[in-house]
């Protein structure tokens, strides 16, 4: 079907079709061929009739055509390249000049702009490496990097990203496990942004050298007044240098006691009764065919996800030697505790966590009273002056005259 949008006549037989999966704006589609290791090979032409020199402005002249070969977005699972057949223009100074078009590739560009555009958004969406996005788009690591790169420094630099934040996340995180002579620095502190709004998951605003609470007391007194004071939560792992950092520099934000890391502690204390009961009752560690190394991943599985056959490993088990009731109990205080961010309303989590704070530390398993004796630590009586119904306040011991108050979310699930 011919393309009547163009101002090019109907011999060159143009077709609307085939622009219109170009997706390129005055580019046409010209050839389209399978090259023997690049994939699909596009050739396209723009209808330009006339043009103005750059550099004076005076009508320019055609001078044939330069092929130019360009990196394109994957395309129904092969590698795209096009073969752009570029204008050459001589104007009355006789400057000669190829036509540029920045909506398809920057100037010298080897990548167009729809290809770095799907590589941005697979590295902040899906996780993905340079090393992956250069084996898709059949080219090398130095190649996806050079295009990729100065457009993620820029992005870096822009402090909107640093606005309408109002619910800040931050945890410890592990970059690599060799040499830091070598390598950089390994531990790291990362800031997140966990508010609700535009955003359809959390961004990652920044990562600083260090796992101290200097590293986030610095951070947050680079980034000013006006930041620090719209954070109106302040999520953390139980980490006292973190939660005195956000004492100092974020007075008025809520402290949330972020619910994976309690999550996280009520399993590691699973485990760790697990692994005390293995060597008290048979003097090594877990083998295949025991008991209690059989159902070490069903622990850590939420009761509601278990399947009748997974429920009955746990059940034999648990009964397969007196010992084991204290898998058993510890196995259902770390479920109860996960049940406290399921709950149907946050009046009926925030009265399930107080019953575990209030229980957990006199209970004569001593890995489950290190966890309740950790929750009490941080827990306070409600402030008066603020009031938020879906968090619980929680508060660590502190002789600050007055800290501010620790919240631990309660998530209302999807279908109650």
């Amino acid at each position: 079907m011919l393309n009547h949008s163009c101002v090019c006549p109907d011999a060159l037989d143009r077709c609307d079709r085939c622009d219109l999966l170009l997706d390129f704006p005055g580019l046409h589609l010209v050839t389209v061929t399978m090259g023997r290791r690049s994939g699909l090979v596009l050739e396209v032409e723009s209808c330009d009739p006339v043009t103005g020199c750059p550099g004076c402005g005076v009508l320019a002249t055609g001078h044939g055509r330069v092929m130019v070969e360009l990196i394109d977005a994957p395309w129904a699972g092969r590698a795209v390249r096009i073969r752009w057949r570029k204008r050459r223009w001589v104007c009355r100074e006789v400057v000669s000049f190829v036509e540029q078009d920045p909506a398809v590739c920057a100037p010298r560009g080897l990548l167009s702009t729809r290809a770095i555009r799907w590589a941005i958004g697979q590295l902040r969406r899906e996780g993905a490496t340079i090393q992956g996005l250069a084996r898709q788009l059949g080219t090398t690591w130095n190649t996806v990097w050079s295009q990729v790169q100065p457009l993620l420094t820029m992005a870096a630099n822009d402090p909107v990203r640093f606005e309408n934040v109002q619910v800040l996340g931050v945890d410890e995180h592990i970059w690599h496990h060799r040499d830091p002579r070598r390598r950089g620095p390994k531990e790291l502190t990362g800031m997140v942004d966990l508010t609700r709004g535009p955003h359809p998951t959390a961004r990652l605003l920044d990562l600083v050298p260090g796992r101290s609470g200097k590293a986030y007391r610095d951070w947050l007194n680079e980034r000013g007044d006006a930041f620090r004071e719209g954070i109106q939560i302040a999520t953390l792992d139980p980490f006292q240098g973190y939660k005195n950092a956000i004492d100092d520099q974020l007075e008025d934000a809520t402290c949330v006691l972020d619910a994976f890391h309690i999550v996280k502690l009520a399993g590691a204390a699973v485990d760790d009764v697990r692994r005390r009961v293995q060597q008290e009752t048979l003097g090594h560690r877990g083998r295949k065919g025991e008991p209690l190394y059989g159902i070490r991943h069903v622990l850590r599985a939420g009761r509601e996800r278990l399947t009748s056959r997974q429920q009955n490993r746990l059940a034999s088990a648990f009964a397969a030697h007196p010992d084991h009731v204290a898998v058993e109990v510890t196995y259902q205080c770390a479920q109860d505790l996960r049940d406290v961010f399921h709950q149907p309303t946050p009046a009926q989590g925030r009265r399930l966590a107080e019953q575990l704070i209030q229980k957990l530390p006199s209970c004569p398993i001593p890995e489950i009273a290190r966890l309740g004796k950790t929750l009490r630590r941080w827990k306070t009586p409600p402030p008066t002056r603020t009031s938020q119904p879906q968090l619980m306040r929680l508060e660590p011991s502190s002789r600050r005259r007055r800290p501010p108050e620790l919240a631990l979310p309660i998530r209302t699930p999807p279908h109650p």
